[in-house]
């Protein structure tokens, strides 16, 4: 029964101690969390310890957290999480070019929901020039590398790198223009 409860009423019982209400909410997004920070980290261990530590913090916190949408919460944990361990990490510019647009400001995450913020990105991406927005959305979407998306367009992979980086510049300024301010993590090259 408790598993075709709708969230709310699930994050409502965790905050009574409720372990089964906790084993489904785990159960619900955990895997959904898991693959969004492989397909930046590239890493299982590092990724099932995420998982597994903002669970627990959530379990740990669940009486003194003021959620409301419990998915939001959990997905800009795994953001913030995964932010953290780059920042931890002596990594390379090619690591970093891995992530995902992700929204670091504490401001714009308390005004918009996550799917909002998808939604502006998505459309924002959508008003692209064609091949950019191709190459792009293979990169960031479709989690291809630089070579392989020069092997399946047919052109040199300091031109991926080139469209890739004009995306980003044009989604960043248009996103900007709406009034959604993201951080492009950037690391100095060492």
């Amino acid at each position: 029964m408790l598993e075709i409860q709708k969230d709310k009423e699930l994050l409502a019982l965790v905050v009574l101690n409720n372990e089964l209400a906790f084993k489904v909410l785990h159960d619900r997004y955990s895997v959904k969390m898991f693959l969004y920070a492989f397909n930046i980290i590239k890493n299982k261990e590092v990724c099932e310890d995420i998982v597994q530590n903002i669970f627990i913090d959530f379990w740990n916190k669940r009486q003194s957290k003021n959620i409301n949408n419990i998915k939001s919460y959990l997905f800009k944990s795994v953001k913030y999480k995964i932010f953290n361990y780059f920042r931890d990490q002596k990594i390379s510019k090619e690591d970093i070019t891995r992530l995902n647009l992700i929204d670091l400001s504490i401001n714009a995450s308390q005004k918009m929901e996550y799917h909002e913020l998808e939604t502006t990105i998505y459309a924002s991406v959508n008003k692209l020039p064609k091949r950019c927005k191709e190459i792009f959305e293979l990169s960031r979407f479709h989690y291809k590398s630089n070579k392989e998306i020069s092997e399946e367009l047919e052109i040199s992979i300091q031109a991926v790198k080139n469209q890739i980086s004009k995306a980003l510049s044009l989604i960043k300024k248009d996103l900007q223009s709406d009034g959604v301010i993201l951080y492009f993590i950037s690391v100095p090259l060492v």
